[in-house]
C-alpha cells in the first residue's frame, strides 16, 4: 500500500461521507451483502467442493494427529463452539509456545480476500498448510502428516473416495484441499442483519438500526463492508493516532513482513465482524476483552472520533445483530490408529 493510498484512506476514515439518505436498508444494501451459502462454490477456486471432501475435511479439522504432539487440532485454535476461535488472547501451540497473534475466526472465512491477519495465505487451502508446519502451532512436516494418514486404512479409503482421479490421493496438498472444502461450509447465514438486508425492516430493533446508521456515518464501514462486514481489504491500524502498544505491539509490523514494503507497516486485513459478539478478545493482539472497549478504540484511534455512551451502546447492539445461525457440526469419529501410525513427539 503506497504512502499516497494510506494518506487518502486516512482522510476517508477521518472525514467520512455521511450517509444521510432516508432509507436505511437501501443505504446498507449499497455497502453490505447478506450471506448466501450457495455462492461458496464460486468463491472456492481450483478445488471442487464434494460431499466426500467435506466429510474427510471435517475429520481432518478435528484430528489432533495432524500435529507433532498429536494433541492439537485445527479446532483447538478455531473452536466451532466459541465463534470459530479459542478462548485466549493468542493461541497456545506445540510445547506450550504462545502464538504472536489472535487466531482469526474460521466462520465465514471463505468470504475473506485472503487468510491470516496479514493476508499471507491466498485461500483456505493455503491457510490449512501453515499452522500444521508452524513451530509455535502444530510443529509438524508434510512428510510426517502423510505418513500418519497413510498408516490408517480408513483414512486411505476416504482419501481415495474424495480424490478418485488422483494417483496419490493421500497427500499433504489433498489434506489441505479437504480441510478447505469443510471450512467452506462453515457459514453463518440468517442473522438479524441478513434478514434486514433481505427486506424485513423489523428484523433490527431501533437501537440496532441506530447503531447501523452510526456504523456507516462514522466511517466504520470504510473498512468493514461487504458480505463479511470486513475481511475484504488491507488497512493501516491507527490512522488518527497509534493505539496503546498492548493493542498494537510495535514488534508486529503486520503486512510489511509479507510485502517487505515499509509503507505496509501496521497494515492488516480488516477483521470480519460477522459473529464478533461471540469471540472476545479483540484485535490481532487479543488485548481488548469487550466490544464496548473495542468500539471506543476504533473510534478514537482509527477515526479520530469520540463516541457518547449511547452511540457506543448502539454500535455494539448492531454488532450483536451480526451473529448468524451457527454451523451444526457433529463431532466426528476418527479413524483408528494402526500399529504403524507414528507416535506423538
Amino acid at each position: 500500500m503506497s504512502g499516497l493510498r494510506v494518506a487518502a484512506l486516512g482522510a476517508a476514515l477521518l472525514f467520512p461521507v455521511l450517509a444521510h439518505a432516508g432509507d436505511l436498508r437501501a443505504d446498507a444494501n449499497a455497502v453490505f451483502k447478506p450471506i448466501d451459502a450457495s455462492t461458496v462454490n464460486s468463491v472456492v477456486k481450483n478445488n471442487a467442493i464434494t460431499p466426500a471432501k467435506i466429510e474427510l475435511g471435517k475429520k481432518l479439522f478435528f484430528d489432533p494427529r495432524l500435529s507433532r504432539s498429536q494433541i492439537i487440532s485445527c479446532n483447538s485454535c478455531h473452536n466451532l463452539g466459541t465463534g470459530g476461535v479459542d478462548a485466549g488472547p493468542t493461541s497456545i501451540g506445540h510445547g506450550w509456545a504462545k502464538g504472536p497473534r489472535r487466531a482469526p475466526t474460521v466462520l465465514n472465512a471463505v468470504f475473506n480476500v485472503a487468510q491470516f491477519w496479514d493476508g499471507r495465505a491466498i485461500d483456505l487451502k493455503a491457510q490449512a498448510k501453515g499452522p500444521v508446519q508452524a513451530d509455535v502451532e502444530m510443529n509438524n512436516t508434510p512428510a510426517a502428516v502423510e505418513s500418519t494418514l497413510k498408516s490408517m486404512p480408513a483414512y486411505v479409503a476416504e482419501f481415495r473416495a474424495a480424490f478418485p482421479n488422483d494417483a496419490n490421493p493421500v497427500s499433504f496438498d489433498n489434506m489441505a484441499n479437504a480441510i478447505e472444502a469443510f471450512e467452506a461450509t462453515l457459514t453463518t447465514p440468517n442473522s438479524k442483519f441478513d434478514k434486514f438486508l433481505a427486506g424485513d425492516v423489523n428484523a433490527l430493533n431501533d437501537t440496532e438500526k441506530k447503531g447501523l446508521r452510526l456504523f456507516m456515518d462514522k466511517g466504520c464501514s470504510a473498512c468493514h463492508s461487504g458480505v463479511n462486514v470486513g475481511g475484504n481489504g488491507y488497512f493501516p491500524f491507527g490512522v488518527a493516532q497509534k493505539p496503546d502498544a498492548a493493542i498494537l505491539p510495535v514488534a508486529d509490523r503486520g503486512r510489511a513482513k509479507v510485502t517487505n514494503n515499509d509503507s505496509d507497516a501496521f497494515v492488516f486485513r480488516s477483521a470480519p465482524l460477522r459473529n464478533v459478539a461471540l469471540r472476545a478478545p479483540y484485535f490481532h493482539s487479543g488485548a481488548t476483552w469487550t466490544l464496548e472497549e473495542a468500539v471506543d478504540v476504533m473510534a478514537k484511534d482509527q477515526l479520530g472520533a469520540a463516541l457518547s455512551p449511547d452511540e457506543n451502546a448502539a454500535i455494539v447492539a448492531f454488532l450483536g445483530a451480526l451473529t448468524g445461525e451457527q454451523p451444526k457440526v457433529s463431532y466426528p469419529i476418527l479413524p483408528a490408529r494402526a500399529k504403524d501410525t507414528p507416535r506423538p513427539q
